[in-house]
């Protein structure tokens, strides 16, 4: 699959979406296609959220987003083990840093 022409068409979904962002919009496509990982800090309100799950969706990935707090545990980024009283047993409840971009592809 040529990666420009896959490139171009998730920008071009996503800017149906998110207006006004098209750098930012490439450099994420260019760390996804690069495997790589994205930390985005900006202001609240500016739309962060509603980029990244736009492209998910645009990739069909899953999608997760840790907010960080203070008062944050490693439970609410991993998950963890939950009592289930119907079966008697323990089931794990994934974080979202358990969710795997790469899965959609």
């Amino acid at each position: 699959m040529d990666l420009q022409k896959l490139s171009a068409d998730i920008q071009t979904e996503t800017e149906k979406i998110i207006v006004g962002k098209s750098d930012k919009i490439r450099l994420l496509i260019m760390a996804v296609l690069a495997d790589g990982h994205v930390l985005l800090d900006d202001l609240p309100g500016v739309g962060k959220t509603t980029l990244v799950k736009t492209i998910s969706i645009a990739l069909g990935c899953d999608f997760g987003r840790i907010q960080f707090v203070p008062d944050l545990l490693p439970s609410d980024i991993i998950g963890m083990q939950i009592y289930n009283q119907k079966t008697g047993d323990f089931e794990l409840r994934q974080g979202p840093v358990m969710t795997n971009p790469a899965a959609g592809r």
